[in-house]
């Protein structure tokens, strides 16, 4: 008796959206950033992504293995195109700009900031191009081999701190009873205890960290970094003329 012959495989193909074109990972990354840029990171899910591409959360998992892989992606493609490319820059122009680009970015997509200061998951798609050119930078500034690891990771918390700050989530819960509170805490303040911030505080309500109940989106605190930037990078040049 001849034996029976197995049933022809049937090749396993990448899902396609109902009716619409086959998925691809670029635009799972472009729908998740919509997502954000629209709800915030608090409420964005797999099954939400999933429902505005037309497909079953499964599907999604065929291009990125979980929820903190897709938010890395998404994390890569805001901070696309930082590193500045004027080859005439000296030293201290080129981190001037890196920090305002960076800041731009984030000023475009102001949701995603609290992931990067917050989660190691910012670190998912490593970009070794801006990796190189801040230590190219830092060496010539006159750090040697052995202080460049520390000047770097000064580099970027310089970068990303400020601004992380300065688009904080703003709470979504009561947030009309809130700004009242905060604004009612900055009037009742002592005068008498506190005359320096009294006699200032027209200008550092809602202009200034912690005084303020919006965040960068509306009321950006552009001084402020201005003066941040170049305070690093003037403490930069100052530890790289000891070293």
């Amino acid at each position: 008796m001849l034996p029976i012959p197995n049933p022809p495989r049937k090749s396993r193909r990448k899902p396609k959206k109902n009716g619409g074109p086959a998925l691809s990972k670029e635009a799972i990354i472009t729908k998740a950033l919509e997502i954000i840029d629209r709800d915030g990171i608090e409420a964005f899910s797999m099954r939400n992504l999933a429902k505005a591409l037309g497909v079953y959360p499964t599907a999604i998992y065929w291009y990125l293995p979980n929820r903190s892989a897709l938010i890395g992606e998404v994390i890569a493609a805001v901070l696309t195109d930082l590193v500045p490319t004027d080859e005439s820059l000296g030293w201290k122009s080129w981190l001037r700009s890196l920090f305002r680009n960076y800041r731009t970015q984030i000023q475009k997509h102001p949701n995603i900031a609290p992931m990067i200061g917050v989660q190691l998951v910012s670190n998912a798609s490593v970009d070794f191009e801006m990796i190189e050119r801040i230590l190219d930078v830092l060496r010539t500034a006159g750090f040697s081999d052995d202080k460049l690891p520390a000047a770097y990771s000064a580099v970027i918390g310089a970068m990303v701190g400020f601004t992380t700050q300065e688009f904080a989530l703003v709470p979504s819960d009561d947030r009309d009873e809130w700004e009242q509170s905060m604004q009612s805490t900055i009037a009742g303040i002592d005068a008498a205890k506190f005359p320096t911030t009294t006699t200032l505080m027209p200008e550092l309500t809602n202009r200034a960290f912690i005084l303020r109940w919006e965040n960068g989106t509306t009321a950006p605190l552009d001084d402020g970094f201005d003066m941040f930037a170049e305070a690093m990078i003037l403490g930069l040049e100052r530890l790289a003329d000891r070293i």
